[in-house]
């Protein structure tokens, strides 16, 4: 079943076919009306780039790519996702398109986030090297030539590394360390930086797991998990221009979606280490307060009752938000709803 988004005023209705059929498994997303454009053959480079209220960044972006795939001489496509803006992202995209057929434009009906943003980029992909970069000129359009030569160089995946973050250590960085480190262990990937969205692929490693982008966080290490061949390649990272949007309650929801996400197993080990130190510490307290009551005639049954009330409780309480990302998950997956809706498309 494909869905098709209501069309601007002064256009027919009609269904069209959702462009990410190419998937046996793809994900459910909602289509806009065609373009007219038509490349006269495949590139062998895409470049997907989202977007959110970039209007600063845009021009210097594109006058980079365009600088850096020409010295490298790549046939290539720039595929802007445009995640919801409120600025005007759009026009200046829409002026780009008409200037250089090699842009194509993605736009949002609403703000939908940076990993759907990814998937219907990545999805509309040509090319048989896809690289993934920000739209905020953190990564610099000139280290794509590193990219492309490490999956020349026979590598499934070219991980971006940031050498030096200009990002704050307390809400960026340190957490940035935690997650890498959680996500190196669960999906057995020897990479120092899943979190760098500067990537290339090889189309055929991302077909695999084109099901799970976009519903699921980190792309990169969904590739990996499935046993794909990684290069990390060192790049230049620059200081963000504005604010970051991270904030300390996106950072926790991150750290849930990893763990429920690349840790399927993460209930039955939570559970059973629930229950043996519920068991042994129910053991420990009936012992001592057996041997206190036969020794002083006076046992502390309240003190210690509410503690151990309190215990559980906490413990009930962060099961609570395990399973409540669960519960998320199979309620999004059931409903079979669109990861985003399409406004309007350009290319």
């Amino acid at each position: 079943m494909t869905r098709a988004s209501c069309p601007p005023a002064g256009l027919a209705r009609q269904a069209v076919e959702i462009r990410t059929n190419r998937y046996p498994s793809g994900v459910e997303t909602e289509a806009a009306a065609p373009s007219s454009d038509v490349s006269t053959g495949p590139p062998r480079v895409s470049v997907v780039v989202p977007l959110l209220n970039e209007e600063r960044t845009i021009q210097p972006l594109y006058d980079g790519l365009v600088q850096a795939l020409e010295e490298a001489g790549l046939a290539a496509e720039m595929i802007f996702v445009d995640d919801g803006s409120t600025d005007a992202t759009f026009e200046l995209l829409s002026r780009l398109h008409d200037r250089d057929d090699r842009v194509r434009v993605v736009s949002f009906k609403r703000n939908f986030g940076q990993h759907p943003a990814m998937h219907a980029g990545i999805a509309r992909a040509r090319g048989s090297i896809v690289v993934t970069m920000d739209g905020d000129l953190q990564n610099q359009p000139s280290d794509i030539g590193k990219l492309i030569a490490a999956i020349d160089g026979g590598a499934d995946v070219a991980s971006g590394r940031r050498l030096t973050r200009h990002d704050a250590f307390v809400l960026r960085r340190l957490p940035s360390r935690a997650i890498n480190a959680l996500l190196a262990r669960l999906t057995g990937a020897p990479i120092s930086d899943f979190g760098c969205a500067f990537n290339a692929y090889r189309r055929d490693a991302l077909e695999p797991v084109m099901h799970r982008i976009g519903r699921q966080k980190f792309t990169k290490a969904l590739v990996c998990s499935t046993g794909a061949k990684v290069v990390e390649v060192d790049l230049e990272h620059r200081p963000r221009a504005d604010s970051s949007r991270y904030g300390f309650a996106r950072l926790i929801r991150l750290a849930l979606h990893v763990l429920t996400g690349f840790w399927p197993q993460m209930v039955q080990w939570v559970g059973a280490a629930l229950a043996i130190l519920g068991i042994l510490t129910a053991a420990v307290i009936g012992v001592w307060g057996s041997i206190f009551w036969i020794r002083h005639g006076n046992f502390p049954g309240p003190l210690f009752l509410g503690g151990l009330v309190l215990f559980v409780l906490g413990l009930q309480g962060f099961l609570m938000a395990v399973l409540g990302e669960y519960l998320q998950r199979i309620q999004r997956d059931v409903e079979r709803r669109p990861i985003y809706y399409i406004d309007r498309e350009l290319g």
